[in-house]
Order: C-alpha cells, then sequence, then structure tokens
C-alpha cells in the first residue's frame, strides 16, 4: 500500500471521529446543567465540525469526494472513526469524561502532526492546535472540579471513567498502514501517541482524585477504524444526514 492511501486512511479516521463526536456534543444544546456549558458545549461540537471538513477537504485533494459527499453519504460501515464517538452521550459526567479523554488525545494528535512531513495537514494541525487546546483546558477545568467535588459527582465521574477506559484506548487502534507514515515522518504512529497520552491524562485524573482502571483489565475496544461500529452509530448518521438528504444543497 503506498503513502497516499496510508495518508488517506489517517485522515479519515481523524475526520470521521471529529464529525461523529461534533455531533454527538451538539445534542447538549439545550440540554446543559448550566447556562455557561451549554453554549461551551455547542461551541466545541461547531469546532470539530468545522476541523473535520478542513480534515475531509484534504481527503478531497488527495482524489476522494468532496466534503459534503463524504462526510453525508457513506453508512456506518464505511466510517473510520473509533466506537469511543459514537456512544450516546448518556450522563453529563459521560460525556465530561469522554470529552476530556478524547481531547487531550486529538490534543496530542495535532500536536505531533504539526511536524508531519505533509505540509497541508501540518499546516491544518497548526491551525486547529489553539482551539483544540482550549477544548482540553475546559475538560480538565471540570473533570477536576467534579472528581473533587462532593461524594456523588466524584462516584458519578469515576464510573464513568471506568466506562469510557476501554473505549478511549480504542482511539489508538493501530492501522495496517502506520509503518509508512511513520518511514515517512508523517505520523508518529497510534502506539508512540497513546505513550503520550497516558504520561498526560494519568497525573491529571489523579489531581482530580480519579483513579484509572489497572493495567491488568485494560481490554481496548478496538473495531471502529475498520468499519465495526455499535448500534449506535448508524441511527446517528441517519439523523444527522437528514437535512442534507432533504436538501443536498444546504451549506454546512
Amino acid at each position: 500500500m503506498n503513502s497516499i492511501n496510508a495518508l488517506k486512511e489517517l485522515l479519515y479516521k481523524m475526520a470521521d471521529d471529529q464529525l461523529i463526536i461534533g455531533h454527538r456534543n451538539s445534542e447538549w444544546t439545550g440540554l446543559g446543567p448550566i447556562l455557561e456549558e451549554d453554549i461551551a458545549f455547542s461551541s466545541m461540537a461547531q469546532d470539530k465540525i468545522g476541523q473535520s471538513e478542513h480534515l475531509y477537504n484534504l481527503l478531497h485533494q488527495l482524489g476522494e469526494a468532496d466534503a459534503d459527499t463524504v462526510a453525508f453519504t457513506r453508512n456506518a460501515g464505511q466510517f473510520h472513526s473509533s466506537k469511543f464517538v459514537e456512544l450516546p452521550i448518556g450522563d453529563y459526567s459521560f460525556s465530561l469524561i469522554r470529552h476530556f479523554l478524547f481531547d487531550f488525545a486529538e490534543y496530542l494528535r495535532f500536536e505531533s502532526l504539526r511536524e508531519s512531513a505533509y505540509e497541508p495537514l501540518a499546516q491544518v494541525a497548526k491551525k486547529f492546535f489553539g482551539e483544540i487546546k482550549y477544548h482540553t483546558m475546559h475538560a480538565n477545568t471540570w473533570v477536576n472540579q467534579l472528581g473533587k467535588g462532593n461524594e456523588e459527582s466524584h462516584q458519578k465521574m469515576q464510573e464513568s471513567l471506568n466506562y469510557a477506559w476501554d473505549f478511549a484506548l480504542g482511539i489508538f487502534e493501530p492501522g495496517p498502514t502506520e509503518k509508512i507514515l511513520i518511514d515517512e515522518n508523517i505520523f508518529i504512529g497510534e502506539k508512540s501517541l497513546q505513550k503520550r497520552w497516558l504520561d498526560a491524562v494519568t497525573p491529571l485524573l489523579q489531581n482530580s482524585g480519579l483513579t484509572i482502571p489497572s493495567t491488568d483489565n485494560w481490554k481496548p475496544i478496538y473495531g471502529g477504524r475498520t468499519g465495526n461500529h455499535s448500534e449506535h452509530l448508524q441511527p446517528l448518521l441517519e439523523e444527522m444526514t437528514e437535512v442534507y438528504s432533504i436538501d443536498p444543497s444546504a451549506d454546512w
């Protein structure tokens, strides 16, 4: 498999992750526990959908269909997103934990990609790095507050972390083309990224009074990168593409 196909695989999983979690987070619009959080989650959801559009445009430059077609006409089996991002929003504690774990992974991914040998991707990474950094700051603030809060908030955050952990490890599902990307200095690879992520999130979670599951119990939930998704993705896609199905000329 050549470097173009390897690059496409990387871009698809990044763009699909951003699009799906952007849509999921947008579901908190009007439902946030306080007005500021309602606005914050809605704003960050919009950021992620915008980031996905830029990544889909890079794919278009590599010969794939335009962003709207790629985003809104594929079925679940054609998506490369991790299973983590497609899970329902659940309790607010779960959405915050997912926000924390996912955004730190994306922060470190985009940080490394600023040095990518594929210059268009490096430019996109530089463009959105500051935006994603803000997302991590927001996530860490709330995880810290609720992790150190009262007994109920701490328990909910810990339970959400326990549930989310193996799904979060699935973000780093290795792909068959990674060696090409690493050899050509396009991307550092999922194994290296996961190590950076663990080094970053472990002390932050500990400082929040939360405990990550024991390594002996880690069972990464893979499959999403190869189109093997949960029952949650296809209904989400049908809802997400409803407007496009009615009016394909509608803008993002």
